[in-house]
């Protein structure tokens, strides 16, 4: 089976389902963040503020290369799509989901997360800022789209697998 990659913005639930979607297709989960935390040794939130984020766009785009093609969920971060070589390469080497879900459900999932650099301010603003800003990306990157809003886990997983 063909690498599945789950895109979307923070806290649509790529990381959470991503563990759920591996475990009842029985293969292997790779969460692109936590790869590149243990690769250079510090957090996202110290990588953004010490080498910026086009450093750690650069990483991503490196790493995807690198992941295996084949019998594996990649749960990616939100950011992947702004460099169009990694849509591309997504779609032609996977079967890519986009996680979708409201603003404001993911304000609420995210309320009390300090690990994203790019919702340092004020939250409401930059996250509907990014939103906007990333759905076209999204969209043009996927082979299908979930809406991951006010849904368990288990019943986001069983719409992957169904529509795969």
């Amino acid at each position: 089976m063909q690498a599945i990659y789950l895109i979307g913005l923070m806290g649509a639930g790529k990381t959470t389902v991503g563990k759920e979607l591996a475990a009842e297709l029985g293969i292997s989960v790779i969460d692109m963040d936590a790869e590149i935390v243990k690769q250079q040794g510090t957090t996202i939130n110290d990588i953004f503020a010490v080498k910026g984020e086009s450093f750690f766009r650069s990483l991503e785009a490196k790493l995807i290369k690198e992941l295996p093609l084949e019998n594996v969920i990649i749960t990616t971060g939100g950011g992947i799509i702004l460099n169009e070589a990694n849509q591309e390469w997504m779609k032609e080497h996977g079967f890519v989901v986009y996680l979708d879900a409201n603003p404001d459900e993911i304000l609420e999932r995210l309320q009390n997360d300090q690990s994203r650099p790019l919702l340092k301010e004020d939250k409401r603003t930059a996250l509907y800022d990014l939103y906007n800003e990333r759905l076209p990306l999204y969209e043009a990157s996927c082979h299908i789209k979930v809406d991951t809003t006010s849904k368990d886990v288990t019943t986001i997983v069983k719409e992957i697998i169904a529509r795969f």
